[in-house]
């Protein structure tokens, strides 16, 4: 199987035939644009074969989770997992749909294998609880579903980083693998950092904006830096894989560096530069962690 992860060492098609692109319009990235849930349940025809699922895996998302909720209220269908909210998350997912289903938390890509099983739509386009839709890709996604002979499709996603947004550098040039027929792909069982597996299908082009809310203040930053390092050591530690100080140092720079100066964040400021050292942290701290998962194992040993 050939994994897919963001748009790296993809093949992708230049467009999708025949299907309207939509140009991005950036006075839409106001971080408080809001979205207005059309009546109708079906893409804009009552009669129309080609079904939509939304896929969400969620967890105390009260937050936001409205905002995105409303994004795509337009779809057929909308499926949400909850892995133990503890504020109001599951009582407004049931105000948007009866199909909220309460589980335990097995990681990201196994959660999100569960809701794909679930889903009934032709099509699937997974979401998370702090993206949510532009008028623009949505309209896109109907052409889509409607007229496109390709069967997988990756989405630009426009980041908030907190509370800025970002145009440059890895986040800010971000694309993600997220609209798809269903049954052609799933997704990995990674704790974290979880992507889609695939048999060699090509990947189009969307041009319209997910938009993306990451981090709303320093402290979620740091939480789920801390989080997410911790996780991926030790999956990575899980499969035999190894680090050193030297290691864990130069990917701290490389990430820097292709983020702040390969991939311009510079152009975007102050922000440009909190993302890009983040992102050096992230790296960083992940293969140290990594070193002390193998050295705690080997003293439990007593090797």
């Amino acid at each position: 199987m050939e994994k897919i992860n963001a748009i790296q060492n993809l093949r992708l098609l230049p467009n999708y035939g025949a299907v309207p692109m939509i140009a991005y319009n950036e006075a839409n990235c106001a971080p408080n644009r809001s979205h207005t849930a059309p009546s109708s349940k079906v893409l804009g025809c009552e009669k129309s074969s080609h079904t939509l699922s939304i896929i969400l895996i969620v967890k105390n998302e009260a937050r936001c989770i409205k905002r995105c909720l409303d994004s795509v209220a337009w779809a057929n269908e909308i499926i949400i997992l909850d892995s133990g909210s503890t504020d109001d998350t599951v009582k407004i997912c049931k105000t948007y749909t009866e199909k909220v289903y309460q589980t335990d938390w097995p990681g990201f890509g196994i959660q999100k294998n569960r809701a794909l099983k679930k889903a009934t739509g032709e099509w699937i386009l997974s979401i998370d609880a702090d993206e949510w839709v532009s008028d623009e890709l949505k309209e896109e996604i109907k052409q889509i579903i409607t007229h496109s002979t390709h069967t997988l499709f990756s989405i630009p996603r426009r980041t908030q980083y907190l509370g800025e947004w970002l145009y440059h550098g890895d986040i800010g040039k971000d694309r993600v693998v997220r609209l798809f027929k269903r049954g052609i792909v799933k997704f990995t069982d990674d704790v974290v950092h979880e992507s889609i597996e695939t048999s060699g299908q090509y990947v189009g082009r969307i041009k319209s904006f997910l938009f993306h809310d990451s981090y709303e203040s320093v402290e979620t930053l740091l939480s789920r830096m801390n989080q997410y390092t911790t996780l991926s050591a030790k999956m990575r530690y899980d499969r035999g894989k190894t680090a050193s100080l030297k290691k864990a140092i130069t990917h701290g720079i490389w990430a820097f560096l292709k983020s702040y100066v390969f991939r311009a964040g510079f152009l975007d400021g102050r922000i440009g530069f909190i993302a890009a050292v983040s992102s050096a942290e992230s790296s960083y701290y992940r293969y140290v962690k990594l070193i002390y998962f193998k050295k705690n194992r080997v003293a439990e040993r007593g090797d």
